[in-house]
């Protein structure tokens, strides 16, 4: 059982926040200040994005001994190593002599020890101090005292995520039952075949928001509509931090293409349901995953400022479609990203409306209780829960 840790309340009015907590069906969105205010920012980067697990990148960016590569993480950065043994480790990523990044964010090296640019302070790949210029045989200097600071790391199904609060406890306690739905699709054997990156003027939460409803999509989406009927499908009502569900394919559909076609194999852990159906789910915090028939399409969203997120997009494939003669992934990519720009064409609006001092927040249709569970479990951390002790919320129906 992991033990309920309590963080400071966000600077935020607590009657607002406690009308997103109300049943489903009478609460409202989340308070405006939630998505324009910078306090509010600053509390979610220490206390959202630095006060559990946090996907930070995938397996296969450090796969091998040397192998390092840097990413933001809550309030600074976090530097993931391979080491000789293939062990994976994450260190803050800040030198223990004055501070320099030990690897610019968004950068990958390959080295056998990992060197600071500034003073040249040397460490091992499990983050042990081995040389300091100046300080071999100091006085009162302990190079076993100044190794890295080290971060909890895991690995699963293929993606690395990081605790740099050190207690959100076990992952997979975490995730729950999401283990059973993500398992068949074998994420940790696909190779990544695309990528986009984007840089969106919307908050972080608008984009999850819009994420896990498709109330909107008859109106922004007609690609997606062809080939996927917007009504179909139900979302998963389970503990973890994560917020999911599926939708159908339409008759004649192999997955989500421009033309319901497919120019690679399907994923051969799936049975007939999987081969017929999308999931999408959202790892909290920053983690979108779609589960094709055939790919999975993986967001990783990177807050920037109250009303900017980078957004990271990758297509993955199983072996076997990448083996085929000619094979392109352009029919998955294509289709994504004209279905990706409708998306943030509509969030970067808004942020725009919400930054209207009028704007107030809305109820929740009933075609929302994703959204719902997402917004619930947000406001609960606004209120001082940490969201890696929570179970979802069960909407009402």
């Amino acid at each position: 059982m992991i033990s309920q840790t309590v963080c400071p309340p966000a600077p935020l009015d607590p009657a607002a926040v406690a009308q997103s907590v109300r049943p489903f069906g009478e609460s409202r969105m989340l308070p405006r200040a939630a998505y324009v205010d910078q306090a509010v920012f600053e509390w979610e980067k220490q206390h959202m994005f630095g006060g559990g697990w946090v996907f930070v990148g995938r397996s296969d960016q450090v796969a091998s001994p040397g192998d390092m590569r840097a990413e933001p993480l809550g309030t600074g950065g976090v530097l993931l190593t391979r080491a000789e043994d293939g062990v994976l480790h994450a260190f803050a990523n800040t030198c223990r002599h004055r501070g320099h990044e030990l690897l610019p964010c968004g950068a990958s090296a390959q080295h056998k020890v990992i060197i600071c640019p500034y003073h040249a302070w040397t460490y091992g790949l499990n983050g042990a101090l081995r040389a300091a210029a100046g300080f071999k045989n100091r006085p009162g200097f302990a190079t076993a005292e100044w190794g890295l600071h080290e971060l909890p790391v895991t690995e699963w199904h293929g993606l690395v995520f990081v605790d740099e609060s050190g207690k959100a406890g076990p992952l997979a306690d975490c995730l729950g039952s999401l283990e059973e739905h993500v398992a068949p699709y074998e994420m940790e054997r696909l190779v990544v075949a695309g990528q986009h990156d984007y840089d969106s003027a919307a908050n972080w939460k608008i984009l999850t928001e819009n994420y896990h409803e498709c109330y909107h999509c008859p109106s922004i989406h007609p690609q997606l509509c062809k080939v996927s009927p917007p009504k179909s499908g139900e979302n998963y009502s389970a503990p973890g931090i994560w917020v999911g569900g599926w939708m159908d394919l339409r008759d004649g559909m192999a997955t989500m293409s421009l033309d319901g076609s497919s120019s690679g194999v399907p994923l051969r852990g799936l049975d007939a349901t999987g081969l017929r159906t999308v999931i999408y789910v959202g790892v909290f915090p920053n983690l979108l995953l779609s589960l094709h028939p055939d790919y999975v399409m993986m967001h990783k969203m990177i807050p920037v400022g109250p009303n900017r997120t980078k957004i990271e997009c990758t297509w993955a494939f199983a072996p076997e479609s990448l083996a085929r003669p000619g094979f392109d992934p352009g029919y998955a990519v294509e289709f994504w990203d004209i279905t990706n720009r409708q998306d943030w064409q509509a969030c970067e609006s808004v942020q725009r409306g919400l930054s209207s001092p009028h704007a107030v927040p809305g109820p929740l249709s009933p075609d929302e209780d994703a959204v719902y569970q997402f917004v619930t479990m947000v406001a609960r951390g606004y209120q001082g829960e940490r969201a890696w002790t929570l179970g979802m919320p069960e909407p009402a129906r």
